[in-house]
Parts: structure tokens; sequence; C-alpha cells
């Protein structure tokens, strides 16, 4: 789980908007890049290599 402290200050690293923590998959999403970084053994991995590409269900999920 990702600390609230942390998620504050975290930014996406590609285009510097927040992030939104999605606890069930394990991820910080960035809803400008549309592109999810993993979070493993409670560490955010923000890299551009390591990001994935959201899907357009995803996308619309995060819209609601």
């Amino acid at each position: 789980m990702i600390d609230k402290k942390l998620l504050d200050i975290l930014a996406c690293p590609l285009c510097k908007s927040p992030l939104i923590y999605d606890k069930s998959k394990q991820e910080l999403i960035c809803k400008a890049d549309r592109i999810a970084f993993p979070i493993r053994d409670d560490i955010p991995v923000m890299l551009e290599d390591e990001a994935r590409e959201l899907t357009s269900d995803e996308i619309d999920a995060l819209k609601k």
C-alpha cells in the first residue's frame, strides 16, 4: 500500500501530472499520458520502460 504522503508528492516522470493509485492492480496511473506504472514490493517503479499503456476500457473507467 502506498503512503498517502508519498502519493501526494509523486508525479508522472513524463508530464509531471498527478498520479492515481490503483490498489487492486498495484499501479500508479497517469491519466494525461494514459499509462500505468507498476508498484513492486511497495515501491513505485517510475520508469517509462516499465510503464504499460492503458486500454480504452481502463481509460473510460477513469473518467467515471
